[in-house]
């Protein structure tokens, strides 16, 4: 179990912001995938099933996570519908909104053991942490066709349906009990606006991160401007004064070499403003559908992590393939960054 700093890392000893950085969870389904005999990757529902068939399971890889010192986990709901459910698992639409549920009940079961085991090692427990993001994946995840890598279905539904598509799976969640939503691996504008606008609208106090999938280290997955569609997010925000509300906006599962220039560009656009940033690539690896296994060769993550918090990164992480080891490396590192900083004033910025 993690549960104090380590030695510093050379490349990670400067930094100008004063804000606290926040190490999100890696890539849950790729964890999972060791804490289970079935195959994940693939999976129509991918690591949701799970929270049905082998929740024992879900909890052990919330707490290989937690062990290694991630501030926050997200629920096991990426790919969790009332549709996929309905049609993979044969459940009932109320079934389908109780497992949604039992996705967050999880991973406050997780959360309450981390924190038991942490009061009986004498670690330091922070008020509010570790914190609980639903994770809110995009409409083509539940399609189950790629989509949210390409962005495809984007000029064949309104914004309206993307709204209410959304609507049961968020509502679920905050009434179950999270700390936020980690509105994850967009590929679109139309999606990241539509998903922003009501969550403004219809949750007040309603804690949020907005995160794009890119293609390239310029565009979102449809080959829209990353830079652009994420200032429109922060626009958005910014009409309804609700700056204090957003926690960061960002990129998630994309090539980690690509992200630098993305958050570059991001930051170019946005002018004075200082847009909190988030990041969680994965390790630039290429998922091979027809195979059922990634290629290529993997980054090390943590070695990108002081660049960009230095572009104004304050929440990191991992995607696919960013498994606990990762993210140990990636919270030595941050720890190394946050000398001065308590948890506690991270606690107030964050959440209060």
């Amino acid at each position: 179990m993690y549960a104090g700093k380590e030695e510093n890392e050379n490349e990670c000893q400067s930094r100008p912001e004063q804000t606290r950085v926040l190490v999100k969870c890696g890539g849950f389904s790729s964890q999972l995938a060791h804490n289970v005999d079935e195959k994940v990757d693939g999976d129509p529902l991918w690591g949701s099933r799970f929270d049905a068939t082998n929740p024992q399971a879900v909890i052990k890889t919330h707490l290989d996570f937690l062990r290694s010192g991630a501030d926050i986990i997200l629920t096991n709901t990426y790919q969790s519908s009332v549709e996929g459910f309905m049609k993979y698992l044969t459940l009932t639409r109320e079934q389908s909104v109780a497992l949604i549920e039992k996705s967050v009940y999880l991973t406050q079961q997780a959360k309450a053991q981390y924190l038991k085991e942490l009061l009986q090692s004498g670690g330091n427990i922070t008020p509010h942490f570790p914190l609980i993001l639903a994770s809110i994946g995009p409409y083509g995840a539940h399609l189950h066709d790629g989509s949210e890598y390409s962005g495809s279905y984007a000029d064949k539904i309104s914004k309206e349906k993307l709204q209410d598509w959304h609507r049961t799976r968020i509502e679920t969640c905050l009434r179950a009990g999270v700390d936020g939503l980690a509105v994850e691996t967009l590929p679109c504008q139309l999606e990241a606006l539509a998903i922003t606008e009501s969550i403004l609208e219809n949750y007040t106090n309603v804690k949020f991160w907005v995160s794009f999938q890119c293609k390239d280290d310029t565009s979102l997955a449809d080959g829209e401007s990353f830079a652009e569609s994420a200032l429109s997010v922060w626009q958005m925000v910014k009409s309804h004064k609700a700056q204090t509300r957003l926690l960061a906006i960002g990129v998630n599962c994309v090539n980690p070499t690509f992200v630098t220039p993305l958050l570059k560009s991001l930051n170019s656009a946005a002018g004075t403003d200082r847009i909190p940033l988030v990041v969680y690539s994965n390790r630039g690896e290429i998922y091979d559908s027809v195979r059922g296994e990634w290629t290529g060769t993997g980054e090390d993550v943590a070695k990108c992590v002081p660049e960009w918090i230095r572009l104004g990164a304050r929440i990191v992480g991992g995607c696919c393939r960013v498994y606990p080891d990762d993210v140990l490396m990636i919270r030595k590192c941050v720890d190394s960054l946050n000398i001065g900083y308590s948890a506690e004033q991270s606690a107030q910025s964050h959440i209060a």
